[in-house]
């Protein structure tokens, strides 16, 4: 495994970090211990997850991520050995079931006392913002259209305050942001910079070879202001292991719930051909060639991998030890000028 020490923090945490949004849902809890025990043997040390989790969001699922991962810590007693991030879920349609109010005091608050109890830990390395909380870009949209309706007022400086008083309970330990543009991220890092409030140290955005928007922005970014990228949906939901280029396969992702369309449309199959064939001349799986291309981006901190069967996580977590060569990024590089980001 390879290993990269977040900026401003004392942390160590693996290049491949152990997404679980399926536990709950697609996986059960046996499966999730199988997972997390096999990617720490395997040297991965951080773990990423969500109150909201799994994913889909429902009322009866809710929470039941953080509670496997909990069941797992009281079995195993490795919760010294993870770096642990989780999120505070947004305001969207799909959340209503959680609460009402989003990113105030007593939010944030409930939130995380709600994280920690399901987990059955007594604090949290890395507390995200799941997603902003006003209208912007994000999810999937390309562009920026201001809604002079949107009742958001910045409360940017309140939410900073917030965390920071749980930091300073021990509660949580950094903070990081998630589906953040670049104006939402120096938003946060200039009011933590003029009140001395604790500094965004990541940011979760989507980044694949179908969607390498984060380069334009954010990338730049996260070099120079040190708020490197955790990097989910690296495979695109499963589409850039070609899985999907003959049909639907039986319970995979997309096939159970196909309203998950992002990655769906005929740019996203032709660009996904051409990597399919790109990493089979080369001797490598498509999903190597993906999550390589991924693991090697100097604005990267970690690539978050899911897996629903264990010979997937396992390809995936091996992945850390295929290095392309230039003229492999070459022929990526073409490629995506072909087909650039057909899946923000």
């Amino acid at each position: 495994m390879k290993y990269t020490v977040l900026d401003h923090t004392d942390i160590k945490v693996s290049k491949i970090c152990l997404g679980t949004m399926t536990w709950g849902r697609q996986n059960t809890e046996a499966d999730g211990h199988e997972q997390m025990s096999y990617a720490y043997e395997a040297g991965v040390n951080f773990f990423d997850t969500a109150e909201m989790y799994a994913i889909p969001p429902t009322k009866e699922t809710y929470g039941s991520t953080e509670r496997i991962i909990g069941s797992w810590f009281k079995k195993t007693g490795l919760r010294d050995k993870i770096v642990l991030a989780t999120k505070i879920a947004g305001r969207a349609g799909f959340t209503k079931h959680i609460r009402n109010q989003v990113y105030t005091k007593k939010a944030l608050t409930e939130a995380v006392e709600g994280s920690l109890s399901r987990m059955g830990i007594d604090h949290i390395d890395l507390y995200q913002l799941h997603w902003p909380e006003r209208h912007t870009n994000y999810f999937g949209q390309r562009g920026y259209t201001h809604n002079a309706a949107d009742p958001w007022e910045d409360n940017i400086g309140d939410i900073l305050n917030t965390l920071s008083s749980l930091v300073d309970q021990g509660k949580i330990r950094y903070v990081g942001l998630s589906n953040e543009t670049p104006w939402g991220v120096m938003r946060y890092l200039n009011e933590s910079k003029a009140n001395g409030y604790p500094k965004m140290i990541t940011i979760q955005n989507p980044y694949s070879l179908l969607n390498r928007s984060f380069e334009t922005g954010l990338a730049e970014m996260a070099i120079r202001e040190e708020i490197k990228l955790l990097a989910y949906s690296p495979l695109a939901f499963g589409v850039l292991s070609g899985k999907y280029l003959k049909g639907k396969p039986e319970n995979a992702r997309l096939t159970l719930f196909p309203h998950y369309d992002r990655y769906n449309n005929p740019k996203v199959r032709q660009a996904t051909q051409q990597y399919v064939e790109l990493a089979h001349q080369k001797g490598i799986s498509p999903t190597q060639l993906a999550l390589s291309f991924v693991n090697s981006q100097p604005f990267l901190a970690s690539n978050i991998i899911g897996a629903t069967n264990m010979d997937q996580l396992k390809e995936n977590i091996d992945s850390i030890h295929v290095d392309l060569e230039p003229e492999v990024i070459t022929r990526i590089n073409e490629i995506h000028n072909l087909f650039p980001d057909p899946a923000p």
